[in-house]
Formats: C-alpha cells, sequence, structure tokens
C-alpha cells in the first residue's frame, strides 16, 4: 500500500495557479510548491501539468526547474515525472554517466514486477533510442550480465509444485554442495522464477540444508553479482523489507547517501510505502520518519518533502 494517493478535492486548473502564484514575481515560495505537489498523486501532478501549459502556455517541470535548485529540485523533478519514466530515466543516467551505476541496475531489475519491466523496456526505447538490453550489455559483464538480461526477458514460471525441491537441491549442489560455485545453474533458478516459486524454494531449502540460502550465496559469490543474487533473494521474500533495509543503508553510510533515499522514496510513494514503514519499524525499532527528520534537519525543504510522501500525511 503507497503513503500518497489521490487528494480528494482536486481541481487541476486551481492547483496550476497555486504553484504559477508560487513561481511569480521576486522569490519563489517553496513552501507551496512543496505542499502542493507532495499531496497529489502522479496522475494529479500529470493532470496539473497539463493545466499549467494549457494556460500559462509553458512547461510546469521546465519553470520549476528555473526556479528552485539542489535536491529540493531533484526531489520535485522526480515526482513530476511518470513512475515508468521515472525509472526509464534512472536507468538510462545509471548506464550513460561516468561508469556504471550497478546499484539502481540492480534495485530496479530485482524489484519491479514482470508487467513493469516490460513497460520500462517500452518507455526506455521510446525516450532514449536505444534497447535497455543492449545498453546493459553494452556496460556490464560476465555472470553479472547474464542474470541483468535475464530478469530483463521476464519470462518467469509461476509456482511448479514438482520443481520446487529440485530446484533447492541445484541451488545447494550449484554452490555448498561443490568445490567451486556452478554460477551459470545460480543464475537460472534466480532470474526465471517467480517470487512465490522462490519463497517455497529458499524454505526448502533451509529445511533440507539446515541454512538461508543468503547465507550460500555471501560464501560463494563476491562483487555485483552477489549484490544483485541478494536482491533477488531479498525481494522474492519481501520486496517492502529489500526497501526497509535499504533506505536504513542510505541513512547509516558515511554521509547519508540522499540519491538513494530520494530514489526510493519516490519510485515507492505510491506503491508499498506504508509496507516499507511497518517493516523498518520492525526491523530496525524505530520510524522511519524520525530518522529521517533526524537526518536531514539541515535540508528543512528536502526534509520536509520526503516527510509529507513518508507520512502520506497530507493524501
Amino acid at each position: 500500500i503507497g503513503s500518497v494517493k489521490d487528494f480528494v478535492h482536486f481541481n487541476a486548473k486551481q492547483d496550476a495557479e497555486v504553484l504559477h502564484k508560487a513561481m511569480k514575481g521576486i522569490g519563489t515560495d517553496e513552501d507551496a510548491i512543496l505542499m502542493l505537489l507532495s499531496s497529489r498523486s502522479n496522475k494529479q501532478r500529470q493532470e496539473v501539468k497539463a493545466a499549467y501549459k494549457k494556460t500559462y502556455g509553458k512547461d510546469l517541470v521546465s519553470a520549476l526547474k528555473s526556479e528552485l535548485g539542489g535536491l529540493f529540485e531533484m526531489l520535485i523533478v522526480a515526482l513530476m515525472t511518470p513512475p515508468i519514466s521515472y525509472d526509464a530515466s534512472l536507468l538510462n543516467k545509471a548506464l550513460k554517466g561516468v561508469g556504471t551505476d550497478d546499484d539502481v541496475l540492480i534495485e530496479i531489475l530485482a524489484s519491479r514486477t514482470c508487467a513493469q519491466i516490460k513497460e520500462i523496456v517500452k518507455v526506455y526505447k521510446k525516450e532514449y533510442g536505444g534497447k535497455l538490453e543492449k545498453d546493459i550489455v553494452g556496460d556490464t559483464s560476465g555472470h553479472f550480465q547474464k542474470l541483468l538480461v535475464i530478469l530483463l526477458q521476464v519470462n518467469k514460471r509461476s509456482v511448479d509444485e514438482d520443481r520446487i525441491e529440485k530446484d533447492a537441491e541445484e541451488l545447494f549442489a550449484a554452490g555448498q554442495g561443490k568445490v567451486g560455485t556452478d554460477e551459470e545453474k545460480l543464475i537460472n533458478i534466480l532470474g526465471n522464477r517467480s517470487h512465490e516459486h522462490l519463497r517455497l524454494v529458499f524454505d526448502a531449502f533451509k529445511k533440507l540444508y539446515g541454512n538461508d540460502i543468503e547465507e550460500s550465496i555471501e560464501g560463494e559469490t563476491t562483487g555485483n553479482l552477489e549484490n544483485l543474487m541478494l536482491a533477488v533473494v531479498k525481494c522474492a521474500k519481501s520486496v517492502p523489507a529489500y526497501f526497509a533495509e535499504a533506505l536504513y543503508g542510505s541513512m547509516r553510510r558515511a554521509g547519508t547517501d540522499e540519491k538513494t533515499l530520494m530514489r526510493i522514496m519516490v519510485s515507492r510513494s505510491e506503491e508499498d510505502m506504508l509496507d516499507i514503514r511497518a517493516c523498518f519499524k520492525k526491523m530496525y525499532g524505530v520510524s522511519l520518519y524520525n530518522t529521517i527528520q533526524v537526518e536531514w534537519t539541515s535540508l528543512s525543504l528536502f526534509n520536509s518533502t520526503l516527510s509529507f510522501i513518508c507520512s502520506g500525511a497530507m493524501g
């Protein structure tokens, strides 16, 4: 369940007028922009964008960019972007920037549904003129590349009762049960099975061998392949718990990782933010809302926007 929902008394034309007044004249009423946009769903923001263009003859996102700056600007632009386009833009930046941002590739391809990945592939081609798979192949290598490409295919089997124990045995045989690691076998099972099927496989694995599949992966693989496999496992078990852990990590590293924090808060705001909040509290004994407040006292606008997204108080 998301924290940001449709605003009940929504009027796109009125919202466009409020934003126009907030950006008119000397100075910008950033609080008005924050309050309005963080309390509208993405679909409603697109309607406001259309109403703004119709009334004032200019693009709302361009107007916001010209008035805002820094992290707050990045956050507001992210909120104004349709979810699938936002994911496509994140992947494009991850692949086209200096070096490759493996963390973004891992997060998106491990956590999105098959339907979402299909849409991302379409939108990526439309907006950036290239094939996502080709760009991933050009920027990655080895078993890491192979698993990313398999995840892009979204040919995941539903639960196959006859394969559950067999898959558990094959995962063991490919890792702990042999000298060296059969990465191909691990990749094939983790990449081609549904979350529902994998959960049953992991339960069978623990019953048969007495330990979690994560321990086996950590002991048998390293680097970005290990990170991707662990992300697939964690998302199969619980996508909200995966994101709760990622949010906690982003605020507990030396220096807060604001881009990861923003990316997750925006992309999950209408998906499962309430579930992520519950997982965060259960896993770390503190509320996500309070943790954001403590971490971002020096950046009040950024802090306030993330807090509104987290609480859903304005929705």
